[in-house]
C-alpha cells in the first residue's frame, strides 16, 4: 500500500510540473495577450490570476476562465455597493 501512495505522489508532482510548464508557455505566447487592451486569455493556462506582461505592473485576469469574470464582477460590485451605501447614508 505504501508503494502505491509514493507512486501517486510522484504522478501528482509530475502533473503539477507539466501544468506549470504549460502555464509558462502559454503566458509567453503573444497570441494570448491580444484582445481588449491587451488582456490575457488562455484556456490551457490553469491560473485565474497571472502576472502582467511586465510583472512589475502587477497581475491580471485570465479571461478564458469563468472565475475571472466572477472576480471582475466582485472587484466592480463591492466598491460600487460601498459608494451606494455611503450615498444612501448621507441622504438619510
Amino acid at each position: 500500500m505504501r508503494h502505491g501512495r509514493v507512486h501517486e505522489t510522484i504522478t501528482m508532482t509530475q502533473r503539477l510540473a507539466s501544468q506549470e510548464a504549460i502555464n509558462d508557455r502559454e503566458w509567453a505566447d503573444p497570441r494570448n495577450w491580444e484582445g481588449w487592451l491587451g488582456s490575457y486569455r488562455s484556456e490551457a493556462d490553469s491560473r485565474t490570476w497571472v502576472p502582467k506582461r511586465n510583472p512589475r505592473l502587477g497581475w491580471t485576469l485570465n479571461f478564458a476562465h469563468a472565475t475571472a469574470w466572477w472576480s471582475l464582477a466582485g472587484l466592480l460590485i463591492v466598491p460600487l455597493g460601498l459608494l451606494l451605501l455611503l450615498f444612501l447614508i448621507s441622504w438619510g
